[in-house]
């Protein structure tokens, strides 16, 4: 099914950025398919449709994506039947993803020793594989912590996506593909962020499952 197209005709306003949306849909399922993960970041409320998003990968969305048949085989020889047919039933095969906004201890550590200009980045530093995407989502494209984490991610030869509105900011420059919604207030950027993250989610669990 194609989600995007289906997007575009419910946002017309996004007609103009229909090929970077399909750009980046085009990064993330490489990334799956060889074997990565996304790292999503963001601040306020992009804080949390980074965790949003990764909430529509790392489980069913709309569709069912049972556990393969040798896995549910595996549960059957290490624990009573039980328990294996209910991890076998509800289990969802997810598509690998961090939430790098969720991690409490590590990121008011990194505050108090530091800034919070480098909690992302450090996360990145870390967690970053060549195969894995970074995706930062900041409505005006100059937030540092986001800033700072797309140019770690691009020196470990990750792929890197923003997601941001008005002029795209400084972050773009770091972006293989910056999605640039045409709004200029937060709240109606953050309003046109979350059916494009909806529709790239969609694509990928159509993809894959």
């Amino acid at each position: 099914m194609d989600y995007i197209k289906q997007l575009i005709e419910r946002y017309p306003a996004l007609s103009g950025i229909k090929e970077d949306i399909f750009k980046a849909g085009d990064i993330l399922i490489e990334m799956y398919r060889t074997g990565g993960k996304l790292l999503a970041a963001g601040n306020g409320g992009s804080a949390a449709d980074a965790e949003h998003i990764i909430g529509e990968l790392m489980k069913s969305f709309v569709k069912k994506r049972r556990a393969p048949a040798e896995f549910i085989d595996t549960l059957h020889t290490i624990t009573d039947s039980e328990k294996a047919l209910y991890l076998g039933e509800y289990l969802a095969q997810g598509i690998p993803g961090i939430a790098l906004t969720a991690h409490t201890a590590l990121n008011t550590a990194c505050i108090n020793d530091i800034d919070g200009t480098i909690i992302y980045a450090q996360q990145v530093y870390g967690y970053g594989k060549a195969e894995d995407v970074f995706l930062g989502i900041s409505t005006s494209g100059n937030s540092k912590n986001i800033l700072y984490a797309m140019i770690t991610a691009k020196a470990k030869k990750m792929k890197t996506i923003a997601l941001t509105g008005g002029s795209g900011g400084a972050v773009k420059q770091y972006a293989d593909i910056a999605i640039i919604v045409p709004e200029t207030e937060t709240y109606k950027i953050q309003e046109l962020h979350l059916p494009i993250y909806h529709a790239l989610c969609l694509m990928l669990e159509d993809y894959f499952f």
